[in-house]
């Protein structure tokens, strides 16, 4: 699974993008409920936090009214994957007594995690806007995970379940990095920076909102449940040509000799000038080295994260297996529900299921089926067979895919 920024942006063209928005002013853009129902759902959040060993209190975290929860009040002390070390291991029951009291879940770095997940990072980091990582968050009706605050990179930020409504202020900071110069601001400057309200967003399933990195933000959920991906964009900046320069200065004598000894005299001081000045001259010939651009010119092309690419099958020369056909819990066996409210009305004997395509007639037996299906988040074709035996459940299925009712997860 694939995504373009094109696909992301739609309906706005990425040139529309960079030339008024990229860097410049934040972006609400409305979307449809199935536009990213395959990034995540329910289904998949709840299959993720099953994989139980591939969490720890860095990547799983809870926030409850602003306030992080103590590691140890929702983890347990277990053996990594990785080393015999311990370290804590976020437990169900746990997790489960702290999302009752509105604690927001928040997991770290899952861009890798699933084809759907990765594809919006694919979209970011393809049209060079750099290394795309994302972590998910949770939120519960009136329960606010964090206060107002600006984030470090370019934040895209793509709506999956229910509402949240974002408070975008008018502060911006001066191109921040993660450095505790800028992390360990108190939440005093913040109230101060945010500066007055500059809009009010509602992101519903398939929105899209883009805030260039310092702006001022905070968010609150107003459905019962919320569940939004953020992207951050961390484009290359100039401190890494810096980087790169320090690189290349470690084959220059120069740069390796000892500075001038300073007794506090005036020849001492003057010496130690006229060497700055000389490393300086020397570092702007390297920055004109053509070898050092053809480098930053690599290191920018190049500046992403790496994620999938395995077959190991097709290593070997092998023929990959036949796909196999949907089945519970196989990735490609569920279906999101996208229907926007539809339902069964009767007109007079029949059935039939208004869409935004037309009216579907429907048997009864697929009329109360589809009433059942279309209440919930999504669906499989065993779930509803076994819900509903008097249905035929592939035929119905598709019927509803064919309506643009349903989308595979």
């Amino acid at each position: 699974m694939s995504m373009t920024l094109a696909e992301l942006l739609a309906p706005m063209t990425p040139e529309q993008f960079f030339a008024e928005y990229h860097d410049r002013q934040p972006l609400h853009l409305k979307g449809t409920p199935a536009k990213f129902a395959q990034v995540l759902s329910w289904r998949q959040i709840n299959r993720l936090l099953d994989q139980t060993h591939i969490w720890s209190s860095h990547s799983l975290k809870l926030v409850l009214d602003g306030v992080p929860v103590p590691p140890e009040q929702y983890c347990t002390r277990a053996v990594g994957r990785d080393s015999a070390e311990q370290l804590m291991q976020p437990l169900a029951s746990r997790v489960q007594e702290w999302v009752r009291r509105g604690a927001s879940v928040v997991l770290n770095d899952v861009d890798s995690l699933t084809p759907g997940l990765a594809s919006v990072s694919h979209a970011l980091e393809s049209a060079g806007l750099g290394k795309a990582q994302a972590n998910v968050y949770i939120s519960w009706q009136s329960h606010k995970a964090f206060p107002a605050h600006f984030d470090t990179h370019d934040v895209w930020a793509v709506q999956v379940e229910g509402e949240k409504t974002w408070n975008v202020w008018e502060g911006r900071a001066d191109y921040p990095i993660g450095h505790p110069a800028f992390r360990n601001q108190p939440q005093e400057h913040h109230e101060q920076a945010k500066g007055r309200l500059r809009a009010k967003v509602v992101m519903q399933p398939g929105d899209l909102l883009y805030l260039p990195r310092g702006w001022y933000h905070d968010a609150l959920a107003e459905a019962p449940a919320s569940v939004h991906v953020a992207y951050g964009a961390h484009a290359p900046l100039g401190l890494d040509v810096m980087n790169l320069l320090a690189e290349r200065a470690l084959h220059d004598s120069l740069f390796r000799q000892p500075l001038p000894r300073q007794d506090g005299s005036a020849p001492a001081k003057f010496a130690l000038s006229q060497r700055v000045q000389a490393l300086a001259a020397r570092m702007a010939e390297l920055a004109k080295d053509p070898a050092v651009m053809a480098a930053l010119e690599r290191f920018i092309a190049t500046y992403r994260f790496e994620r999938g690419g395995n077959d190991l099958l097709a290593w070997r020369g092998l023929a990959a297996p036949a796909a196999q056909g949907a089945e519970e819990g196989a990735e490609g066996g569920a279906f999101r529900v996208v229907a926007n409210g539809a339902k069964p009305v009767r007109r007079g004997a029949d059935w039939v299921l208004k869409t935004g395509g037309g009216v579907l007639p429907l048997a009864p037996a697929e009329a109360e089926a589809a009433q059942w299906l279309l209440a919930r988040p999504d669906v499989t074709e065993s779930e509803l067979r076994a819900a509903h035996p008097a249905a035929d459940a592939p035929a119905l299925l598709g019927k509803l895919r064919e309506a643009g009712l349903l989308v595979p997860t």
